[in-house]
């Protein structure tokens, strides 16, 4: 793993100031899910908020959009089926990473003669929005009056939503449960450096969740019981947003998790935190702040719990494997001849990464919501896993 560069450790050196900083107006503490806010998203510091290059080779992590063209063109195939039911044929996608994934599809639609209306893209890092806008004019110049940047979430949506490994990046509250009592989990400085200290929980929404998960965590009561986890209340009030703006459509998130009773199994006893750094996975949030990547994996029973207690329609749950293979991505590789092995082993090996239960195609999700919206959907025709939520 290459050592970051002086301009880098002085960047990161900003970032550390501005958290002590934060902490000690705070007296003395922060939670976690601040602290992970400040590291990440911090204006003008944060590591989603400065020039750092994120993803791809020269980055700190790949995602399934950067791993093959594959992943978009098979997703454009569920679009396509949904688009032609909408009042307005939008799709709006969250968090956009370099822009492939917004080029794969808006390629694969136009081969299909079905492009949306609009293609907007909410994203709220500034090296990533120049990144994306930067790709579409350069290879898809024919496409870029359909493409638009965002700053908010409409107030009114009607179309299909897009959200490709955005929850994990969302700040979590990390749980310290003893015997019958939970504890938060927060930040405090040692010797000027940061620390882990946990306090009352103060908050009551966290307080309600901490205490209806004990029963599930602790079941046996076991005497000297410790268990450590996050709760995400970030991604369940996003889902609850979209629910409250999304007039008629589609909800499609994709992301790296389990089921409540999975995510807390007991040999999770540990949490899912996960750290990324020049494509080095560790679990040391307090490493270079402002410079790596921290992430969560998700708990997909609590978003669909959110967005049914505010009136989506669940429509389906499913790993990226099933999903990918019930929209076709083989058939799509079956397009570039076998024999053309310059073309097609890169591509097959590329499939292989994406739906293979060692590499992506388990560990990742899809979930799927409506509104006003009743098709059903082909991603989700087998391998229903609604049973785990």
């Amino acid at each position: 793993m290459l050592p970051p560069s002086e301009i880098a450790l002085a960047h990161s050196q900003l970032v550390q100031t501005m958290i002590r900083e934060k902490i000690v107006a705070a007296n003395q503490w922060i939670s976690f899910e601040q602290y992970m806010n400040l590291a990440l998203y911090a204006p003008g510091l944060g590591y989603y908020s400065s020039g750092a290059t994120k993803l791809g080779s020269a980055g700190d992590f790949v995602t399934a959009p950067e791993v093959s063209p594959l992943f978009g063109r098979t997703l454009a195939q569920q679009l396509k089926h949904i688009l032609p039911s909408l009042a307005q044929p939008i799709i709006l996608e969250i968090g956009a990473g370099t822009g492939k994934l917004a080029r794969d599809i808006l390629l694969e639609l136009e081969q299909s003669n079905a492009l949306p209306d609009k293609y907007l893209i909410l994203e709220v890092s500034a090296e990533l929005r120049q990144r994306q806008q930067m790709l579409i004019s350069h290879e898809t110049p024919h496409l870029a009056q359909i493409v638009e940047w965002i700053d908010q979430l409409p107030d009114q949506l009607t179309g299909i939503v897009i959200a490709n490994e955005v929850m994990d990046a969302m700040p979590v509250h990390i749980i310290k449960w003893q015997e019958n009592m939970a504890l938060e989990r927060g930040v405090s400085l040692e010797e000027n450096q940061f620390t882990w200290q946990e306090r009352p929980i103060s908050n009551p929404q966290l307080h309600a969740i901490a205490k209806e998960l004990l029963p599930e965590i602790n079941p046996h009561r076991l005497p000297g019981f410790e268990y450590l986890s996050e709760v995400n209340l970030a991604a369940s009030g996003f889902i609850s947003t979209l629910a409250e703006r999304l007039r008629q459509g589609v909800i499609l998130l994709i992301d790296y998790g389990f089921g409540r009773h999975e995510y807390y199994h007991p040999q999770r006893n540990q949490g899912t935190l996960m750290c990324h750094y020049r494509h080095h996975a560790h679990g040391d949030p307090f490493y270079l702040p402002g410079l790596q990547d921290i992430t969560s994996h998700v708990d997909f029973s609590a978003i669909a719990n959110a967005a049914m207690n505010t009136g989506l329609q669940f429509m389906g749950y499913t790993t990226q494997a099933h999903f990918l293979i019930n929209c076709g991505i083989t058939n799509i590789l079956a397009q570039t001849s076998a024999e053309d092995t310059i073309h097609y082993l890169p591509q097959s090996k590329q499939l292989q990464k994406l739906v293979s239960p060692a590499e992506m195609g388990e560990l990742f999700k899809v979930i799927a919501f409506g509104k006003n919206f009743n098709d059903p959907l082909i991603g989700f025709c087998s391998g229903d896993m609604s049973r785990l939520l």
